[in-house]
């Protein structure tokens, strides 16, 4: 399976482009915001991928980053949506904003985006919701039969106090933990940001610059 395709941006189309690998052209779907942010043609580009099979068709989805290509991922374990429409979203949606929508169950974002209508909207929030749970429960049981290797017991408390408090927080933890990041890396990375006055969204926008670096 292709993690990422590495080459030479040789065709730019509407819904897809064209990338020299070594004398191979790689055809890649992908949505018209992440076309426009690779640049010119000529460019040594690198694009993460999702690589499709089935019976009449083989096809290469390509995102701009991890976190884009987690929410694609995501969307499409949700029952009634497909590439094209998970493809259209990532267009007019960023993966904070999508995740943020997700557990604040706000219907409105997703509404407004071509082809997602409020029934459409609640089976995704219901649908990835259940997933996340059901994330968090494995993930929570991972750490509680881990041996905790840390020098500092008392500070890992307290953070872990400090975030337990602020319901914030735990909405961004949730939200980065839908993009696979767990939560010990979610929580190490905010206790380097100085989280007071933020909204969910610039705690989402933060994390996740410090957990792709």
């Amino acid at each position: 399976m292709l993690a990422y395709i590495k080459g030479t941006l040789e065709m730019k189309m509407t819904e897809y482009v064209v990338i020299d690998v070594g004398g191979l052209g790689y055809k890649v779907f992908m949505s018209g915001t992440a076309i426009d942010k690779l640049g010119e043609i000529g460019k040594q580009v690198k694009v993460y991928t999702y690589y499709r099979v089935r019976e009449d068709d083989i096809s290469i989805f390509g995102f701009n980053t991890n976190e884009e290509l987690r929410m694609f991922e995501l969307l499409l374990s949700v029952s009634g949506v497909g590439a094209k429409t998970a493809l259209a979203m990532l267009a007019v949606c960023t993966p904070s904003e999508f995740v943020l929508a997700i557990v604040s169950e706000d219907v409105n974002v997703l509404t407004s985006i071509p082809g997602i209508g409020p029934k459409s909207a609640k089976r995704i929030i219901l649908e990835l919701k259940d997933k996340i749970k059901k994330e968090q429960q494995i993930q929570e049981l991972t750490n509680a039969t881990s041996t905790n290797t840390s020098t500092n017991v008392e500070t890992n408390i307290k953070v872990k106090q400090m975030i337990e408090n602020d319901n914030k927080i735990q909405e961004a933890i949730a939200a980065l933990q839908v993009l696979g990041y767990n939560k010990k890396e979610i929580e190490k990375a905010f206790v380097k940001i100085n989280k007071i006055d933020l909204t969910t969204e610039d705690l989402i926008k933060k994390g996740l610059s410090i957990l792709s670096n």
